[in-house]
């Protein structure tokens, strides 16, 4: 039988070992969503003629043989122990509800034991984890939207991008929420054996390769990161009612019954971005919507949401999702529309 080229990885070398250093109360989808990543390029290589497997996956605890109960109450049962994995090639650390509860243990493994790693990376809020060892500090990183706020006040050396999907600094990588973590694995995978093995993965897994956009686009809450009760609660809920309209700095002042420069530094303090900003992320989530819902054209689109014109909404949403809105449309919009 002809051996299949489709891949024409060498298999003169030892499988790369990925350790996940887990422990009591993680996500257990930040565990087995990665890992599968690299099981599954394990199977389509042998398939295709490889004779040994690209990786050892292994899931590491305080002790070999720990039962981990994850957040979701699944059990999983420990292959070995974090300060008995040797010969590693990557280090990951899932997050969870317990990810900043973590043992002061496996914090002080993961500062000794990093800096000999070829890389190392977190899924979600396991940043946290990271964070407290020192890897980040000075370091880009990213996490799950919802805590990105708390990382940077936290941990002011490092520089959050709460967008991304996944982040790459020197040897260390983050990513932002629980299935961002296939992401990850992805993006590692095609970093080491190239983009076709993982577009076969991610086509096996029904997923794309490199997501587009950024983490924005699927968590709408990002548009209400203003403290419950806050001054500004009717202005902004007015704001989202109304963002067809023009509204300057101006309107939203009066709106408030603030002076102009007190609404700013107000907005600023409970919001945490200017209302211009504000304005543009509502407007945008309108547009997502109909992009995802109707046949409206770009230009209805961008006429009902608010924006100058089409040419202002296309140059904006690039810039925003990293895509054009049509290519968006392509890719994420909903059948019954």
């Amino acid at each position: 039988m002809k051996r299949s080229s489709q891949h024409r990885i060498a298999d003169n070398t030892a499988p790369r070992i990925v350790s996940m250093a887990a422990y009591q109360g993680a996500e257990v989808l930040d565990i087995t969503g990665p890992l599968d990543v690299f099981a599954l390029a394990n199977d389509l290589h042998l398939k295709h003629g490889g004779t040994e497997p690209l990786y050892r996956v292994e899931l590491a605890a305080a002790t070999r043989n720990d039962v981990l109960v994850t957040s979701s109450g699944i059990r999983l049962l420990a292959d070995t122990a974090w300060h008995d994995c040797t010969g590693m090639d990557t280090l990951l650390v899932p997050g969870g509800p317990a990810a900043e509860l973590a043992p002061e243990e496996l914090v002080q493994w993961l500062r000794r034991t990093a800096p000999r790693v070829r890389r190392t990376g977190s899924i979600c809020t396991g940043a946290f984890i990271l964070a407290r060892a020192g890897l980040l500090d000075g370091r880009r990183a990213t996490t799950h939207w919802s805590r990105a706020g708390q990382l940077r006040r936290c941990y002011p050396l490092i520089e959050v991008d709460e967008d991304a999907i996944h982040t790459r600094d020197g040897s260390i990588y983050t990513s932002a929420g629980i299935t961002a973590g296939i992401d990850l694995a992805l993006a590692l995978l095609e970093e080491d054996h190239g983009r076709k093995l993982a577009l076969d993965v991610a086509r096996m897994m029904v997923l794309y390769v490199k997501r587009p956009g950024g983490q924005s686009q699927f968590s709408t809450s990002l548009l209400a990161q203003f403290r419950e009760g806050g001054s500004l609660a009717p202005t902004i809920q007015w704001m989202r009612e109304n963002y067809r309209s023009t509204l300057d700095n101006e309107t939203l002042a009066a709106h408030a019954a603030m002076s102009l420069r007190n609404f700013s530094r107000v907005f600023k303090r409970e919001v945490g971005t200017t209302p211009a900003q504000f304005v543009e992320q509502i407007r945008l989530e309108a547009a997502v919507r109909l992009l995802e819902e109707t046949n409206r054209s770009l230009e209805t689109v961008a006429r009902e949401c608010g924006f100058q014109s089409g040419e202002h909404f296309r140059l904006t949403f690039a810039r925003r999702f990293g895509i054009p809105p049509g290519q968006y449309r392509d890719r994420f919009r909903s059948e019954a529309g």
